[in-house]
């Protein structure tokens, strides 16, 4: 399974698990990555069965985990051992990673990283346009993902922003 760019359909909707960064990677800390995400998913497993995943770096800023669970279900302990190398590489590059209290959003052409507090206010405010698009942290399939990550403002979780 493989996530990268393409023009095929995918049929199968995988789970995913999306990782938002609170800044852009550097192109160094993109690569080392890379490496040690491929060499993680090569290995993960489930209940010593081998899991059939991927990853892509989305917007040089989004880490995006991909498994196929209609061939084998990611377990409790093989979600923790995601959990423990994405801590690790949190920790290596302070990326915030599992800072869930931030808003990301698209302004200029360019990807923004705002505290969720500083990001409501300046779209009360005006300081944000609400011609925006907004990032959504919280799908969970593939097809959610490609559908509905990237929205303008008004069709995303913060169109309830008043």
């Amino acid at each position: 399974m493989k996530i990268e760019e393409s023009n095929i359909v995918e049929t199968n909707d995988y789970r995913v698990i999306i990782y938002p960064a609170s800044r852009p990677l550097e192109t160094k800390e993109a690569k080392a990555i890379t490496e040690k995400l491929f060499d993680f998913l090569a290995n993960w497993a489930a209940h010593g069965k081998p899991l059939s995943s991927s990853f892509k770096i989305e917007k040089n800023q989004f880490i995006i985990i991909c498994v196929d669970e209609e061939k084998e279900m990611a377990s409790g302990c093989s979600i923790d051992a995601l959990g423990k190398v994405m801590r690790e590489i949190d920790e290596q590059y302070r990326l915030g990673l599992f800072d869930r209290m931030k808003a990301c959003f698209i302004e200029n052409n360019e990807v923004k990283t705002l505290k969720l507090i500083d990001f409501k206010n300046k779209v009360r405010s005006g300081e944000v346009s609400r011609d925006i698009q907004v990032f959504d942290f919280s799908k969970n399939t593939y097809l959610e993902f490609i559908g509905n990550f990237l929205l303008p403002l008004d069709r995303s979780w913060a169109a309830s922003i008043k």
